[in-house]
């Protein structure tokens, strides 16, 4: 009887003949690069074309509003020029620089307040308040504290991006499955050994998402803070436009703005792309 039984499992579970699967196609990779940006250059050529059409209408005089021909013309020039490129030196650097600080500061804080209950019911809360509050608030402080220096604005980097990224991680623990650690403490990971090994591994798509949030903030935060206060007199972005500003430079002005633009998408691209790889990674996502 139970030969009988077995012969149809083995032919119902026969693996099928090579010669009977079917090939699926490739995907050819610069079919996905090219899906992926398209979408991009749509949005760019809609927005450039609104803008001249806003030009054209002479709704403000070329000299305060120019349309995106001259703009690009100007950004091209000042791509030239020394002190344009040092200025964009200058505040990549103070943004590196404040975000690494503002990283370990908020990754520090979030695995205290996470594994420390009193903490977190004395400072939980007061992170979220931290992330609504603007950072431009921060520098008249920034100010009385350290003049106007590079440590005012590294304060308000700082202030700016680590509670997102703090919020992030701690959003993350919260939420890895009780499983996962029960399983782990099981296996012998206790303490640090098991946020090592197992929680902070499962916290790490949600601790990415933070980590993206905390750029944009310090990126926000460096802006205002260079735009308000001039430091040791280098040629920042924010100063420039400041200037450009002062002058009435509507296409200098244009073109800083398109700058702190792009710098901006591009390092949330990178982010975004990071993300990604790890939500797929972690069976969070399907491969698009």
């Amino acid at each position: 009887m139970a030969t009988e039984l077995a012969e149809p499992l083995e032919v119902a579970y026969a693996p099928a003949p090579v010669a009977d699967v079917v090939a699926l196609p490739r995907r050819r990779p610069g079919l996905g690069v090219w899906s992926a940006l398209w979408p991009k250059v749509a949005a760019a050529g809609l927005v450039l074309a609104a803008w001249q059409l806003v030009a054209w209408s002479g709704w403000r005089p070329d000299y305060v509003l120019p349309g995106p021909v001259p703009v690009i013309e100007r950004l091209l020039q000042d791509l030239r020029q020394p002190d344009f490129l040092i200025g964009v030196v200058v505040t990549l650097r103070r943004a590196l620089a404040g975000y690494l600080v503002a990283a370990a500061i908020g990754s520090a804080l979030g695995i205290m307040v996470a594994r420390i209950r009193i903490l977190r019911k004395a400072i939980g809360s007061a992170i979220l308040g931290l992330q609504s509050m603007p950072s431009i608030a921060w520098f008249p402080l920034a100010i009385l504290l350290f003049q106007l220096s590079e440590g005012a604005i590294l304060f308000v980097v700082v202030l700016g991006a680590a509670p997102a990224i703090a919020g992030g991680l701690l959003s993350g623990i919260d939420h890895v499955q009780p499983l996962l650690v029960r399983v782990g403490r099981a296996m012998g990971a206790r303490g640090l050994t098991l946020y090592r090994h197992v929680v902070l591994p499962a916290a790490l798509p949600s601790f990415v998402g933070g980590l993206k949030q905390g750029w944009a903030f310090a990126w926000r935060s460096l802006m205002a803070g260079e735009i308000i206060g001039i430091v040791s007199h280098q040629p920042s972005l924010g100063q420039q436009l400041q200037f450009a500003r002062d002058f009435a430079d509507a296409q200098q002005l244009l073109a800083l703005m398109i700058v702190i633009f792009l710098i901006g998408i591009t390092i949330d691209s990178l982010f975004g792309a990071l993300d990604r790889s790890i939500r797929i990674r972690w069976g969070l996502a399907g491969e698009a």
